[in-house]
């Protein structure tokens, strides 16, 4: 995907990446606090998180996601993790998931972000998920050729 054009007031991260203006730590903390908040309580996505994180673990959890979102968003290279490991060890993850999940953050983004800022979030997100999709594809040993990509769709 073409990286998307900003508006003037757009500027450089550290790594290059043009941002627009106005996306900054508290947006991406807003975000993160309130999207994780909507996934926990979900009828699809709540068990999975529910599983994998125990309550106790949660602040640290989201201030891990929170770093990722900063590194992906803002280039500040503050998350060191592996995301697609821990998540194909969860196992039982689908398209449904995935596209609940972009749908959801999609929804999140559109209400608190500036509808650049928001397409950043959705553009990246749809990399993630898409990414994890052929990660979680190979593993099973089945043909990634014929995943298409996936899209966060409105609801």
């Amino acid at each position: 995907m073409v990286e998307p054009a900003f508006s003037i007031g757009a500027r450089l991260t550290r790594t290059g990446r043009r941002i627009p203006a106005g996306l900054d730590e508290a947006t991406i903390k807003a975000v993160v606090e309130d999207f994780y908040g909507k996934a926990r309580r979900d009828e699809l996505l709540g068990p999975v998180f529910r599983t994998a994180i125990p309550e106790a673990q949660w602040p640290q959890h989201l201030a891990t996601i929170g770093d990722f979102w900063s590194s992906m968003l803002l280039g500040t290279g503050r998350y060191h993790g592996r995301p697609m490991p821990v998540h194909l060890a969860l196992g039982g993850l689908d398209d449904a998931h995935f596209a609940r999940w972009l749908a959801l953050l999609r929804q999140t983004v559109e209400a608190i972000c500036t509808p650049e800022i928001a397409l950043l979030f959705i553009d990246r997100a749809e990399r993630v998920a898409n990414s994890f999709r052929l990660g979680m594809a190979a593993k099973r040993g089945e043909d990634s050729s014929a995943i298409v990509r996936m899209r966060a769709l409105s609801q």
